[in-house]
C-alpha cells in the first residue's frame, strides 16, 4: 500500500471538517438556529417562627399530632442548628437576629438592619405622649443592604407577610433600616413607594405584597392613629396597591388580576390563633398563598418573608396553649406554601424554602410524664399536669402538690411561698385558653424573656443542602444567596 503524504492527509481532513459543518450547504437546505435556555424564575420563602424554640417546636408536635407525629417542619429534608446571640448580648431580641439572617450582619440589640457599630437610642415622646421620636442621630452607623432589597434590585418580586403588626422588628428587617425597633411610624413610612421617609432601596414600586397588622402606624392621631406628622400613609399606599382592612375584602382580591396587594387587617398585632375570627382575619396560610399567587406572576422570581410573630408573645405571657396553637398555624402555612410551590415547581429545583426561629424562651417540659396523645376534647395532653408513666397516677413535688407538664423558666405565675396551695390543680386548670404556666422565677406580666439556645432551621428545594451542622444566623444570609443567586 503506497504511503500517503501528510500534507495530502491534513488537506483531506480540513476538507471533510468544512463539509461536516455546512461550508457547502446546498440553496434551499433548512438550518437549526441555537436555541435559548429557558431561564425559570428563582423564588425564596422564609419562614420565621418568632420566639419558636426548640422545646417549643416539641410541645407543639405533641399537642397537635401526639408524641409520634410530625409536623410539616419535622419533615424537612435539610436541617441546622443556628446561633442567636447579638453583637451585645447572649439573648438577643427579634431586632438584630432577624436583621443578621436578613443582611448577614451582627448588630446590638433593638437595631434593625444597620451596621455593627450602630447604638440603639430610645426614641422620645412625640407631641401626643406617644415615644415615637427618633432620636438615631445622623451618624449612627450605615444601613445594611437586605435579602429583600437584593431580590427587587434583580428585578424580582417581594413580599412580607406576618401575623404581628408589619412594622415590628421581624419583618421590618427585611425591608427598613432603623437604630431601634420601636421607631415604627418611620418604619411605616420606609414602606410607601414615592412618600418621605421611603427606602430607595425598595425600587419604584416597592414591596409588591404587604400583609399583616398595624394600621395604626399608618394612621394619623386625629383618625385614631399614632402618626403625629398627620400623614395617611393607607390612602397613599390605595394609590398604588390593592387593599384590604378585613377577610372580606382580602378574599375578594384576585390574585390574577392585580400586580400588588396591602393588607392591614387590625390596629396593633393580629388575633392570636385561638382568637381569630375567620370572618374579620384570614390565616397565615391564606395570606401566604395569596401572597405566592401574586408574586409568581414575576418571571424572574420573588423573594417572600412570613412570620409566626404571636408564638413570641404568647409565650411572653406564659400561655402556653395560645402559643403551641399560633404554632401549628405557622406550621399550616408551611405546608400549604410548599404544596403550592410544588404545582409548578414539582421537585423545588428553583424554589428555596426555609424554616427557623429568630430565639429561644424559657418554656420547659418537666417531669417523667406519661404519653399524653395530642391534646383533644377532655384530654389535655401536653398542657396537663405530669402523671406517672408507669402507674398513671398525678405526680407531686416536694409539697405534695401536682405541677404542669410545661413551665417556664420565670414568668408572672410564680407561686410566692408554698406550692401545697395548689394541692387541687387539675387539667380543666392548666387546659384553658388562657391559663398561665408556673414559672421558677417571678417577673412582671407579660415580660417572660427570651432564651439564648440554638434554634432549629429546616430546609427544603434549591440550595437546601447546603443548610447543615451549628452555624451562626449570619451565615444563613450567605446561604440563602448563594442558593438563590442574590
Amino acid at each position: 500500500m503506497p504511503k500517503i503524504p501528510m500534507r495530502a492527509m491534513l488537506g483531506a481532513c480540513i476538507a471533510l471538517a468544512l463539509a461536516a459543518c455546512g461550508e457547502h450547504t446546498p440553496a434551499g437546505t433548512a438550518t437549526t438556529a441555537p436555541t435559548t435556555p429557558v431561564v425559570s424564575p428563582k423564588n425564596v420563602i422564609f419562614f420565621l417562627g418568632d420566639g419558636m424554640g426548640l422545646t417549643t417546636m416539641t410541645a407543639a408536635r405533641i399537642y397537635s399530632v401526639g408524641e409520634d407525629g410530625d409536623l410539616t417542619m419535622d419533615t424537612l429534608p435539610e436541617t441546622a442548628f443556628v446561633k442567636t446571640f447579638s453583637n451585645d448580648a447572649q439573648v438577643t431580641d427579634s431586632a438584630p437576629s432577624m436583621s443578621a439572617y436578613m443582611t448577614g450582619v451582627k448588630m446590638n440589640n433593638e437595631v434593625i438592619s444597620m451596621s455593627s457599630d450602630t447604638v440603639a437610642i430610645d426614641p422620645g415622646a412625640d407631641s401626643n405622649g406617644n415615644k415615637l421620636v427618633n432620636n438615631c442621630g445622623s451618624k449612627n452607623g450605615t444601613p445594611v443592604t437586605t435579602l429583600l432589597e437584593l431580590a427587587k434590585a434583580k428585578g424580582w418580586a417581594a413580599g412580607v407577610v406576618t401575623t404581628t403588626r408589619i412594622t415590628h422588628a421581624t419583618p421590618a428587617a427585611t425591608y427598613s433600616h432603623i437604630c431601634h425597633r420601636d421607631l415604627e411610624n418611620d418604619i411605616a413610612a420606609a414602606l410607601v413607594p414615592g412618600g418621605t421617609g421611603y427606602n430607595s432601596a425598595l425600587g419604584t414600586t416597592g414591596v409588591d405584597v404587604i400583609l399583616g397588622g398595624g394600621s395604626q402606624f399608618f394612621t394619623p392621631f386625629a383618625n385614631g392613629g399614632k402618626r403625629s406628622d398627620g400623614r395617611d400613609l393607607i390612602g397613599e399606599l390605595k394609590k398604588s396597591y390593592t387593599y384590604a382592612s378585613n377577610a372580606a375584602e382580602f378574599n375578594a382580591i384576585d390574585p390574577a388580576k392585580v400586580d400588588r396587594i396591602a393588607g392591614l387587617f387590625t390596629s396593633s398585632h393580629m388575633s392570636y390563633d385561638l382568637d381569630r375570627d375567620p370572618a374579620k382575619e384570614p390565616s397565615l396560610a391564606d395570606m401566604t398563598t395569596k401572597a405566592m399567587d401574586v408574586l409568581a406572576k414575576n418571571n424572574k422570581g420573588y423573594f417572600l418573608m412570613v412570620e409566626g410573630g404571636r408564638i413570641d408573645h404568647a409565650l411572653h405571657e406564659t400561655t402556653a396553649k395560645k402559643a403551641l396553637q399560633d404554632t401549628v398555624a405557622f406550621d399550616n402555612a408551611i405546608k400549604a406554601a410548599i404544596a403550592k410551590a410544588r404545582v409548578t415547581d414539582p421537585d423545588l429545583k428553583n424554589t428555596l424554602i426555609v424554616v427557623t426561629a429568630d430565639h429561644d424562651h424559657t418554656l420547659v417540659l418537666n417531669g417523667y410524664a406519661k404519653r399524653t396523645g395530642k391534646t383533644a376534647a377532655g384530654n389535655a395532653g401536653v398542657l396537663g399536669v405530669v402523671k406517672n408513666y408507669v402507674t398513671g397516677a398525678v405526680e407531686k413535688d416536694a409539697e405534695g402538690a401536682p405541677y404542669t407538664i410545661i413551665g417556664f423558666g420565670n414568668g408572672e405565675n410564680r407561686t410566692q411561698g408554698s406550692r401545697s396551695a395548689n394541692a387541687s390543680l387539675d387539667e380543666s386548670v392548666t387546659g384553658a385558653n388562657t391559663y398561665h404556666q408556673e414559672a421558677a422565677i417571678r417577673v412582671s406580666a407579660g415580660n417572660e424573656t427570651h432564651g439564648g439556645t440554638d434554634v432549629f432551621l429546616g430546609a427544603i428545594g434549591m440550595g437546601s443542602e447546603t443548610f447543615l451542622g451549628t452555624i451562626d444566623n449570619t451565615k444563613v444570609n450567605g446561604l440563602v444567596k448563594a442558593a438563590a443567586g442574590l
